[in-house]
């Protein structure tokens, strides 16, 4: 089998290889919790290989088209963090839990959306663009949103969360750009076998987040479970209807309704193991694992109708 055809056999299968890993986890946990101590690490890994496959050039379409970046942007971080705070009253969720619901809500994009809304024949463009831009501003917004809607009783450490940000997801970005740029052949060798290293090592971060909770998650996983659901059909949800009432054409609907939906949940893990404690990454893990199953069905639905 090729690495072209491993890929593409990969990033379909990627929604049952990341509940097959959280299975493997919860029933072994001792085989993943060495994966605890080093999510930060591995995000960063999946982060710059994200950087590697964009150039600098690829920021002109904010300039060609910024009304469609910009709504795709404001939805992203205006919707999923209210739907999160929403929920939280609503379910009256524990500190910790509650804590990496909202931390879900306040992330950028996940890499996975551009995945899924290739599947669904969506705007791929705008889709990258989206991811890129929020993951860029998730330094200064991703801790801003949490100051302002975990409530004054909540310790959150703005300065300490941006740097960590800019450790994980910003520089190794902008690293992995700035070697694409200058070495573009090399990167041309590797970068086929970029999707697949992405995918295993994002299904090992929620594997070791799902390890070291599997009791946790064996008391409160439903109330999690449900919460997680509801949080990203929301957001699928309001991301189609705020496009739809842009009347933006149906690829654009199509990568924005996936954008908002999908998170970075691997960042919302990473952050809440850092800040909040093992309890709080659940929510980012259980993410992982729904949304991925839940955009390939929205993509597989997507594409039939088209």
């Amino acid at each position: 089998m090729s690495l072209a055809c491993l890929n593409s056999f990969v990033s379909k299968q990627m929604p049952f290889l990341v509940l097959l890993v959280s299975a493997l986890a919860l029933i072994f946990p001792s085989a993943f919790t060495w994966v605890a101590p080093r999510i930060t690490i591995l995000l960063g890994m999946v982060m710059f290989g994200m950087g590697t496959m964009l150039r600098f050039v690829d920021f002109q379409l904010i300039f060609q088209r910024p009304r469609d970046v910009l709504l795709g942007c404001l939805a992203q971080y205006a919707l999923m963090p209210l739907i999160a705070f929403v929920l939280v009253r609503i379910f009256a969720l524990p500190t910790d839990i509650a804590l990496g619901v909202l931390l879900v809500g306040c992330c950028p994009g996940g890499t996975a959306s551009n995945v899924i809304t290739y599947l669904a024949k969506g705007d791929i463009a705008l889709s990258v663009t989206i991811t890129m831009i929020t993951t860029l501003l998730s330094p200064v917004i991703t801790p801003l949103l949490m100051l302002c809607i975990s409530g004054e009783t909540i310790a959150v450490p703005f300065f300490s969360m941006m740097f960590s940000i800019c450790q994980v997801v910003l520089f190794p970005i902008l690293l992995g750009i700035i070697v694409n740029t200058f070495l573009q052949r090399l990167i041309q060798k590797i970068s086929v076998c970029l999707p697949t290293f992405s995918i295993v090592v994002i299904s090992l971060i929620i594997g070791g987040v799902m390890a070291v909770n599997a009791d946790k998650i064996a008391s409160i996983g439903l109330v999690i479970a449900v919460v997680v659901v509801l949080h990203n059909l929301t957001g699928f949800a309001l991301g189609y209807l705020v496009s739809r009432m842009a009347r933006l054409e149906r690829p654009k609907v199509k990568a924005i309704t996936i954008e908002v939906g999908m998170q970075n949940s691997g960042l919302a893990a990473s952050l809440a193991m850092i800040y909040f404690g093992a309890a709080a990454a659940i929510p980012g893990a259980l993410f992982s694992v729904w949304h991925n199953l839940s955009g390939s069905l929205l993509a597989n639905f997507f594409a039939k109708q088209d």
